[in-house]
């Protein structure tokens, strides 16, 4: 917009800020085009608007920059201040404004489950919860983390490791039993009663008790030694010993023992930084980071709506949440959490004592965290500037997309595309393909069909790379122009092949081609632009193979078990079910096939034939 349209734009939305109620209430900013940018709740909707289109003089650079994109607003009042709060969360949800605090979805980030209500609970790895009545544990920070933590409870207690359908089928104790780690109730009969004491201890350690649980061991120890029966008061004692050196490991903050979660704030003109300390028991268990690269919100506000957002789906609400800002809602908040905890909960911005110096740990490992966040953006924009370098570009190529085929002499063909944007991976943007018109094996073929279903769409393909790779050399390149010259996108966006080194020739790198040229580029020294690349290929290359190996292993169970005469659908199902793969079906004797429900011997022959046959 022109100057004198945003004078009257802005005079237009001072005089509908006059009229606007005075109740609490949500409101949600739109832009020119009607898309709702910010969504944000007040006590007092005429007072908030105000301090957005009064004196735009006293706002800071983002609040600005926000207030000359709004067109419009809306408001809604509510009841409450209560109402207006569980309203924003869900109109946030809905409309997932550019410029509100967002929290990501936690499906990258592993947890652990333990179903209580199996006769023999387990844990197992998950990255998705479930309202299923089962505890879940986490999320946990990386995939090692989780392992590391299970290793440890599989050292210390004896829960079983098998997964519940290896389970119910086992016939002989695994190797876990024969080195003690585990009491094998999948075949031996196990007091029950001493299993649930042992996931009990295990549920302790995982909330962070490691200390009370440590003293309850070492009471059951000397009570058991008193008894006279030593060699389970041994046990006891190296599981103690154990759990006292994991305890050294873990580093004490407090002295109260208390349960808490400590948030820490640092922000920068393009990122704004939240971490979250865990402190359980007085133990700082670990920490996490959320980060945020475009919001308007102050420190309050930022801080009020991370924890309606966090604590909605998390595992664990703790007595004490400590806060270095004060949100204007806290007490709905209190309110709001109490009800899903069951029991007070208390957020406090702290001004003395031991407290205030976790708020002070968290808000320094924010700062470097986003120090490090920042340094790490800055690097990948220096890769994305120089690569436009290399390849003469006439842009920067911000969106980076890359196809890959795979397939075993023609079978179960099938292709994908990931994309990178500023440097990193977005999954939301990869896409799988089977090839659907190519009868014979044809790379090219199947890349052509590919292209032409990705980009070949006009408004609904967008958004276009900036830069578009290809795994392949010439040829493949040379396709890939021709079939964009085809749709009219010639020149829409860079194209490039990258072939990997023929070493029979003495080729010491993976070749870069472009359009136009005969020979492949020279990247001279620029090693970390060509990792970069190759980077973008591989993750193709992985994303492909996962797929084709996935539609291989579904193509194979068809195949073979369908070919069977007598074995229909719910045989075939019922097998896989009680066997788990084909590998174990044909590893099975006769008498373990004819023993199950719908199967006699001459049934039992023939799929052990058939699959036999497989293997010649």
């Amino acid at each position: 917009m022109d100057t004198q349209t945003d004078i009257k734009t802005l005079s237009d939305l001072q005089d509908k800020v006059s009229a606007a109620p005075s109740d609490p209430g949500v409101y949600l900013m739109k832009n020119v085009d009607g898309k709702v940018i910010y969504i944000g709740k007040a006590r007092n909707l005429k007072k908030r608007l105000s301090s957005y289109f009064g004196d735009t003089g006293q706002m800071n650079m983002k609040t600005q920059v926000l207030v000359r994109r709004v067109s419009s607003f809306e408001t809604i009042v509510t009841d409450s201040e209560k109402d207006a709060l569980i309203l924003e969360s869900n109109l946030i949800k809905r409309f997932r404004p550019r410029y509100n605090v967002i929290l990501k979805d936690d499906k990258r980030y592993p947890s652990l489950r333990l179903d209580i209500k199996s006769p023999y609970p387990n844990l197992c790895i998950v990255r998705k919860t479930e309202n299923d009545g089962a505890l879940y544990f986490g999320p946990f920070a990386s995939s090692h983390a989780v392992r590391e933590t299970l290793q440890i409870i599989y050292q210390t207690f004896k829960l079983r490791r098998c997964k519940t359908k290896n389970f119910k089928n086992r016939t002989r104790p695994c190797l876990n039993y024969q080195m003690g780690f585990c009491l094998a109730p999948c075949c031996l009969k196990v007091d029950k009663a001493e299993y649930n004491e042992m996931v009990k201890d295990a549920v302790l350690f995982l909330k962070g008790r490691t200390p009370e649980l440590i003293q309850k061991i070492k009471k059951n120890m000397i009570t058991t030694a008193k008894m006279r029966d030593y060699e389970r008061a041994a046990v006891l004692r190296d599981k103690m010993f154990a759990l006292e050196k994991t305890l050294e490991k873990q580093v004490s903050v407090t002295t109260d023992f208390k349960d808490r979660d400590v948030i820490g704030i640092a922000r920068s003109d393009e990122i704004s930084l939240l971490m979250l300390l865990f402190i359980r028991g007085g133990y700082l268990l670990g920490t996490r980071d959320f980060s945020f690269a475009e919001t308007i919100s102050t420190d309050a506000e930022m801080i009020g709506t991370f924890i309606g957002q966090y604590y909605e789906k998390a595992h664990f609400v703790p007595e004490e949440i400590l806060v270095p800002v004060f949100p204007e809602d806290a007490n709905i908040l209190e309110g709001w959490l109490k009800s899903i905890k069951g029991t007070k909960v208390n957020i406090i911005q702290p001004k003395r004592s031991e407290k205030i110096r976790l708020v002070r740990m968290a808000n320094h490992n924010a700062k470097n965290r986003l120090r490090d966040l920042i340094a790490s953006n800055a690097t990948r924009t220096n890769i994305l500037f120089r690569l436009q370098g290399q390849l003469k570009m006439d842009r920067v190529p911000v969106r980076i997309e890359c196809l890959d085929n795979s397939n075993i002499s023609g079978t179960e063909p099938v292709a994908a595309i990931v994309a990178f944007v500023d440097g990193k991976p977005d999954k939301s943007s990869y896409r799988r393909y089977k090839i659907q018109t190519v009868a014979q094996q044809n790379d090219y073929a199947y890349m052509a069909e590919v292209l032409k279903r990705r980009y070949g769409k006009g408004e609904q393909s967008k958004p276009y790379p900036d830069l578009l790779m290809v795994d392949g050399g010439k040829g493949q390149l040379n396709i890939a122009v021709s079939v964009m010259r085809d749709l009219n996108l010639e020149g829409n966006f860079e194209l490039i092949g990258i072939a990997k080194k023929d070493e029979k020739k003495g080729e010491t790198q993976d070749k870069i081609y472009k359009k136009g040229r005969t020979n492949p580029l020279n990247m001279g020294r620029a090693e970390d632009l060509l990792l970069f690349l190759q980077r973008i290929r591989d993750e193709a290359h992985r994303f492909a193979i996962t797929f084709h190996r996935k539609r291989r292993t579904g193509s194979s169970m068809r195949s073979i078990l369908d070919t069977i005469p007598g074995i229909g659908k719910k045989r075939k199902s019922m097998l896989l079910k009680h066997f788990g793969s084909i590998k174990k079906i044909r590893a099975a004797t006769i008498e373990e096939l004819c023993s199950m429900p719908g199967m006699n011997q001459k049934l039992a022959e023939s799929v052990r034939n058939g699959l036999l046959s497989e293997t010649d």
